[in-house]
Formats: C-alpha cells, structure tokens, sequence
C-alpha cells in the first residue's frame, strides 16, 4: 500500500519519465552510500567520542591491569619528555663522574688554602669581600678537577646577622668564594666542606639508581575490613596492580591490589625506610657526620665593616615577577632584609589584616608551608581554623576571617610524600590538578613549594613535577593573569640525616632546576633557602622567626 502511495506522490511531483528516473537514481545512490559508511569504521568513531565523554566525568586517576595501556593524554608527552632529558643531560655534565679509591684522594678541609684577594684593615659597608680557595686531597696533593659542595656564610653573633656567600667553581681546583659586605661591624667568615666532589658524585649516582629506597604503604579499607599492601612510584612485582594514572601529565602510582578488593578501597598511606643502599662501604665513609660540613677558614679572624658614608642604591618596591640574586638578602636583629627591592613591614596585626582582606590564600606543599598556617593562626587572632575534618597533621587546614572575607588554605603535595605518620588519599590530588580548579583573579594568591620529599628519589620525577607545575601556572595565567603565584624554595635540613636520602645536596640541585624551568614566568620567589643558610638553622622546620620573615616577603608580594 505505501509502495503504490509512494509511486502516486512521485508521478504526481514529476510527471516527466527523464525526471523520474533520475530521482530513482539519485535514491539508490543515497542508499548505497549510507549502507557504505555503516560497514566502515566510522561508528566507532562516534562510539569511542561518547566513550570519552563519559570517562572525562570521572576521577583522573584509573585502573589498568599489566596488559593495558593508559589513555592516549590530552598533550602528547613528547615535549615534556625531551625536557627532562635535556635537563638530565646539563646535570650530568655539571656532575660528572669521580671515581673513589680512597678517603685520601678526597678534599679535605685541613689541607686546603684559602686567601683574601686585596686585604684591608677596614672594609666599606657594601663592598664584596672576595676570596680564592685551593683545594687539596689528605695527602696535600693540589686538586685537578671541583665538584666540590661548599657552604659560604658570613656573620655576625652579636648583631644576630647573617648572609650566604657566592662560590664559584673554576673546575680545576679553584674557587672563587665572594661576599658582599651588608652591615657595619666585626664580621666572621665561614665556608664549610659539605661534601667532597667524590662524594657528590656518588650521591648523584645513588640516587639515579632507583626509587626503593623508600616502601609506601597504603592501606585498603572495605567495610570492617583493613588490608596494607604494598605502593610505589615502580613496583617490581608480578602481583596484580592497582595503577593510579593522571594520563595528561604522566604522573602513575601502584599498589598491589588486596584480594577481593577494588582499586578505590585505598583510603591511607604511610611510608618506612628500606635497609638498602647504593653506594659502597668505602663511600660511606664521607657521609659520616665528621666528615661532613667541616670548617675550611678555622684560622680567619673576623674582619671590620664600617660605613664610609656610601649612598644606598634606591630600589622599587618588592613585586612578583622581579629576578632575585644569591644572596637575595641578608638577617640583621633576627630580620631578613632583601638585597633586591625595599620591603614593607608588616609587624602588627591590622596591617597584615588589612593586606590579606578580600583574599584567597592557596598554599601547596609540604610541611614547611604548612608552618605558614600554623604561624597565622598564632599571630593573626582574627584567623580562625576551620575543622576540615580528617585526622593527622597532614590533612587540609583553612583559616578563615569570615568579616574580612579571607580564606587561607594549605594542602600536601600528591605522590611523594615521605613520613611514619598515616595520611589520607581521599583529597590526594597533584600540585598542577590543584591549580586547574582555581579560577584566580586579583584577590587570589597561590605559594608553591616541593622538594623535600623529593629527595630520595630519582631527579626526574622532580624534574617532571616541575615542568607539569610550570605548564599549569601557564594555563592559570592564560584565564586569569592577574593571579599571583608565588614560589618558596626549600630549606636547607638537619645534616645528621640520612646523606644518601636527604642531603642538602639534593635540594641544591633541585633548587637549580626550580629557578631554570620558571625562569620565564610572571612569578616571586621567596629564597627559603639563601633564607635558612643565612640563619644558619639546619633544620627542615625553621624556627618561627624565619617563617615569620617568609611570611613578610610573602605580603610584600601580594600587597
């Protein structure tokens, strides 16, 4: 019936038999080519876009058994991966390998020389005090090659002042030990054999060597039940794996899935120290605590600083974005005092009340941005914490002055994050992911800091945090550029410490590669580490006058 209503309708629309038969035609032509594109590939196209749509509304972190492979990432990691290998390529040819046979063949301190370039009696209040050092082994042979890891300091006891010197390394046994003369008065010198190049040539290799120095542990809750596996950044294992993957940036971490468990049940994780070990018996030797920090300038005697009437430079107000020198500063009376633009002090609380009203403070990091919070709440009243819930010292703090519309937060850095205590991974998210959730606007203010719990492990992954944390600051200034993002280097630590793990040497060079990968950004830089050499603390967490100094240059660069 249709078909002859179909014939009717076409008749009557085209009486002339030419016309109907090229309608006929143009028919069979649509429908073959309809039938054609069915047979093809092209509905899985369609298939696999609604795939993705639907996967991008869930969390960024999956599952993948060993067989699988991630997501194609939304940016090719190619660029990413050249970059590390280009900066993995400057830090070996800036570390390059010393063989050792024996402690006698090292630096040593006793045997080494150091002499004042140009004496004088009295120095004028601004000059540079420039010293030559010629390295010798135990055996007072001269040195052919540097790579030595040397800590400069000039201070002041009475006047509690202090500042870091500039070394350089002529890579032939020399060193150019420079120090720029800030305050009047009877100033001391030091410079301090951390390591011998040998040493630093082995920590550099140990730590190349692989991440299991460090054992994470994640416990997996399911009801009543608590299962702990085992976790990593690589886990060498044929047990099945939970894979907790941000596809974009590449960032992956493992633990073995507990038996009739889902990946999703991994609440906790906590970290122990492994009794393993890449460096020799021999090489051990260097990182014993008498060995390490020892005094190079014993016999100096302080020097005389005076006045001399000289005219001071007159420098621009602290702003985001101005390049900080090393030294960037110098303590006197317990204060920092910035080498490179003129501060704002900020010593009562209504003046801090009056900086931070109307701001959104994101703090993200490790523990020692975390002294920041705990600063605040002590110093400004007016900031009240606000329970996030949670349990443990590393779960998300907020200070909040609800009349003055303030809000303060600090979270932890994602995967690594070293410690005994159990911390949560519910919130866990890494530094870049937290940065896409901020909108940003003039009111908002971002600090970043990462490094400590970096150290026992190999450089690239820092190397990659870095870049995956730069590329993120590019994409907020991009929606919001008035956003100010500020960068807190890391402290120097207790020397005592694990050296293979946790050397301030490790943090040296990561600090390097902070300053190179952001060079180019609309940034401050808060020099936490000129900072603690200065004040000379060695210790991981600085006392409270330090952090409030941080806290100081923080509100020069947001006010």
């Amino acid at each position: 019936m249709m078909e002859k209503i179909l014939n009717h309708r076409i008749l009557t629309l085209f009486p002339n038999a030419i016309a109907r038969k090229l309608l006929l035609m143009l028919i069979f032509i649509l429908i073959f080519w309809v039938i054609y594109l069915a047979s093809k590939d092209h509905t899985k196209f369609l298939f696999s876009l609604e795939n993705h749509i639907i996967l991008n509304q869930g969390n960024i972190f999956k599952k993948y058994s060993h067989s699988e492979t991630p997501l194609c990432p939304a940016v090719s990691p190619k660029e990413t991966e050249l970059r590390i290998k280009d900066i993995m390529e400057k830090l070996d040819q800036q570390i390059p390998p010393r063989p050792f046979t024996h402690v006698n063949t090292t630096t040593s301190a006793t045997h080494s020389t150091a002499t004042i370039l140009n004496p004088q009696d009295m120095y004028c209040r601004g000059d540079q005090l420039d010293i030559l050092l010629e390295v010798r082994d135990h055996l007072g042979r001269r040195k052919q090659y540097g790579g030595d890891f040397l800590r400069a300091r000039i201070y002041s006891p009475a006047l509690m002042a202090g500042a870091s010197g500039k070394v350089t390394d002529f890579n032939n046994g020399t060193y150019l030990v420079s120090f720029t003369l800030f305050w009047e008065g009877q100033v001391s010198l030091s410079l301090l054999l951390i390591h011998p190049s040998e040493g630093v040539s082995a920590l550099w290799r140990a730590r190349n060597q692989g991440c299991d120095r460090i054992i994470f542990i994640g416990l997996f809750a399911n009801r009543s039940s608590n299962v702990f596996t085992e976790c990593g950044l690589t886990l060498n294992t044929n047990a099945e794996l939970c894979q907790y993957m941000d596809d974009r940036d590449q960032e992956a971490f493992y633990c073995v899935r507990p038996q009739h468990m889902p990946c999703e049940a991994l609440t906790h994780m906590t970290t122990r120290t492994r009794n393993i070990s890449y460096l020799s018996k021999e090489e051990w030797s260097l990182f014993h605590r008498s060995n390490i920090g020892v005094e190079m300038m014993k016999n100096f005697t302080p020097i005389e600083v005076v006045p001399c009437n000289k005219s001071e430079n007159i420098k621009k107000n602290c702003q985001i974005g101005m390049k900080t020198p090393f030294p960037s500063g110098y303590t006197l009376k317990k204060m920092w005092i910035t080498a490179f633009c003129k501060q704002i002090k900020f010593n009562e609380t209504k003046n801090i009340n009056d900086c931070l009203a109307r701001k959104l403070i994101y703090l993200m990091g490790d523990s020692t941005l975390r002294q920041w919070i705990y600063y605040l709440q002590k110093a400004v009243k007016t900031l009240k914490y606000f329970d996030h819930h949670g349990a443990g010292i590393f779960k998300t703090y907020v200070l909040l002055d609800v009349e003055r519309h303030i809000l303060i937060q600090w979270k932890k850095h994602g995967h690594p994050f070293v410690t005994k205590k159990l911390f949560s991974v519910k919130d866990e998210n890494y530094i870049p992911r937290e940065i896409d959730r901020v909108a940003g606007d003039k009111n908002t203010a971002i600090v970043i800091t990462l490094g400590q719990h970096f150290r026992p492990f190999p450089i690239n992954i820092f190397i990659r945090r870095a870049i995956n944390i730069q590329k993120a600051i590019e994409r907020l200034f991009l929606r919001s550029p008035e956003t100010k993002v500020i960068l807190k280097t890391e402290n120097t630590r207790e020397i005592q410490q694990n050296a293979e793990m946790f050397s301030d040497f490790h943090g040296y060079i990561q600090n390097l590669i902070i300053r190179d990968i952001f060079v180019d950004l609309n940034v401050g830089i808060i020099d936490a580490w000129d900072m603690t050499i200065a004040y000379c603390t060695n210790n991981a967490h600085p006392p409270d006058y330090v952090i409030q100094n941080q806290i100081g240059m923080f509100l020069n660069y947001i006010c």
